[in-house]
């Protein structure tokens, strides 16, 4: 089996790779590329520092440097190439920084208080979306006065429209720090919530999606059943109680929304066919809730009543640029991270190509001049490949040799701890000996755990557009929005816009910026 195994790869890897291999035998195949990037790096000293109209933040959600590069080579032979040589299209983006991923009290982060620094320009403690540091998680009484605003808030405030885009729940830890204030990122609904919160005057993450910043233009994702009355049916799924409602105060949110936009061109949907068969020229706001939890992978995703998060990201980004003053969006591809939660690597980097897919479809809909796109991840995950694989290898696919210790074979993608740990008469389980390129195979791990955990390193930000080149070099993490705020003249970031039309008046105030937030680090 493990021959006939290792024949089959290199059998993939010789039809995909084979012309590749012949040219690159040949240095000026190098030379010449190498010197049509130089040509492109050159054109890059000619900065565009034009006020940013629209911004957009594609954020992927435990999408470490690990991912990103495998999630590359996927998306190479998936299109029959051998993957290493591919470009994604945040690879194509002309900067690329480095972001510290810490929490106030947690080096190795989690989803909510990272959301409050890229999204809010704070640090923050782990499991707390909205509030500063100062803010204890699951106590409530430490929420009043420790709130922080995010630049959605300063988007909207600014007269843009803005929108929230999701494979997630709505309002889960990273959309739910755009809008919301809670000192624990698990209170949902106030079903959720202990007595004593609630009782305190905390309110849950999806009542504070529609009252804390009022007429959201776009907002697309899951988390159903966080909106309706407790025991309350699901439209989709009516015989199945774990999506029934969760609301413990009898509150239906999706009818309040939309009695309260009924004069509006505004539209709740909850399936893809409702959302395609919209006309965005027609549509101001939109509600759209796909699942009762979080979207299903894309793997698995049902075409005809879920929507792919690039067609999301198609109607949203429609739906916004009508507004003459721009418009700000957050697209979170963020079952990637849940793909390694689960060990389930090939569900997550579908996730990540995918994201991919959206990234490059909203560089089509948008220009370069006047939006700036920003993909980041909020953290990393514990997920690696290698095993000296050879080139054109799938990546879900075996390393080309057996373990010298127990003289099994093993995966090229190995997990440092998670579900995939697995023993078999007390020795490491034979992966010939079981389909581990099945789409939710779990890879092996080298700790056992319930749930594999988040890496600690840096992640990479991408930026293209207005000022893209101030994310530069290694930054901490609350710097994003402190410099897409300065980009499009927004939030504290309006005195040094000398007009309105994208002309200069940016340039000259940069240093006072870097300044600002030097004086800021070195005073707290």
């Amino acid at each position: 089996f493990w021959k006939g195994k290792k024949k089959m790869q290199w059998s993939q890897f010789f039809s995909g790779a084979v012309c590749y291999l012949s040219r690159e035998k040949d240095p000026s195949f190098w030379n010449k590329w190498a010197q049509s990037t130089l040509k492109n790096a050159l054109q890059l000293q000619k900065l565009n520092q034009n006020t940013a109209k629209n911004l957009i933040l594609f954020l992927g959600d435990g999408m470490g440097i690990p991912t990103v590069t495998a999630a590359r080579i996927l998306k190479g032979q998936l299109s029959g190439k051998s993957g290493e040589e591919t470009q994604l299209e945040m690879d194509k983006f002309p900067f690329v920084a480095l972001s510290k991923t810490y929490n106030t009290n947690a080096q190795v982060a989690d989803s909510a208080g990272t959301a409050t620094a890229y999204l809010c320009g704070v640090k923050a403690n782990e499991g707390t979306v909205g509030v500063n540091a100062a803010a204890t998680r699951s106590q409530c009484n430490t929420t009043q006065g420790n709130e922080v605003t995010s630049i959605l808030r300063w988007a909207k405030e600014a007269g843009k429209s803005v929108g929230i885009v999701t494979t997630t729940r709505v309002n889960h830890a990273t959309p739910s720090a755009a809008y919301a204030h809670c000192v624990d990122r698990d209170w949902y609904s106030d079903g959720e919530m202990p007595a004593e919160a609630i009782q305190a005057g905390c309110k849950d993450i999806a009542r504070q999606l529609f009252e804390n910043i009022p007429n959201i233009d776009v907002i697309m994702g899951g988390g159903r059943k966080y909106m309706f009355p407790k025991n309350q049916s699901d439209v989709e799924y009516p015989g199945d109680k774990k999506h029934f409602g969760t609301r413990k105060d009898g509150r239906n949110l999706v009818a309040e929304w939309t009695n309260r936009m009924k004069n509006k061109q505004a539209f709740y949907v909850w399936n893809r066919k409702e959302l395609m068969s919209l006309n965005p020229n027609n549509v101001d706001y939109i509600l759209g809730l796909f699942e009762p939890g979080d979207l299903l992978y894309n793997l698995e995703r049902n075409p005809d009543t879920d929507p792919s998060l690039t067609e999301m990201v198609e109607v949203a980004i429609k739906i916004l640029r009508k507004n003459p003053n721009g418009f700000y969006l957050l697209v979170e591809g963020g079952r990637i991270d849940h793909g390694h939660h689960e060990g389930k690597a090939k569900q997550a980097l579908h996730e990540a190509v995918e994201m991919d897919r959206a990234i490059g479809l909203a560089g089509l809909l948008t220009n370069i001049h006047d939006t700036m796109t920003v993909v980041t991840a909020d953290h990393s995950h514990v997920f690696s490949f290698g095993g000296y694989t050879s080139r054109g290898n799938t990546i879900f696919g075996l390393a080309p040799m057996f373990s010298d210790v127990d003289q099994k074979p093993f995966t090229a993608i190995l997990y440092g701890n998670g579900p995939g740990f697995k023993v078999v008469d007390g020795l490491r389980e034979n992966v010939s000996t079981i389909d581990y390129q099945e789409n939710n195979y779990q890879a092996q791990a080298a700790v056992p755990l319930s749930m594999e955990t988040h890496g600690g390193e840096d992640v990479a930000i991408f930026s293209k557009g207005p000022m893209a080149h101030l994310l530069h070099g290694v930054h901490e993490q609350n710097y994003i929005p402190h410099v897409m705020a300065y980009a499009a003249c927004i939030g504290q970031n309006r005195d040094h816009c000398m007009s309105s039309n994208g002309a200069s008046g940016l340039g000259p105030a940069l240093a006072s910026l870097t300044a600002l937030l030097t004086l800021n680090h070195l005073f707290c």
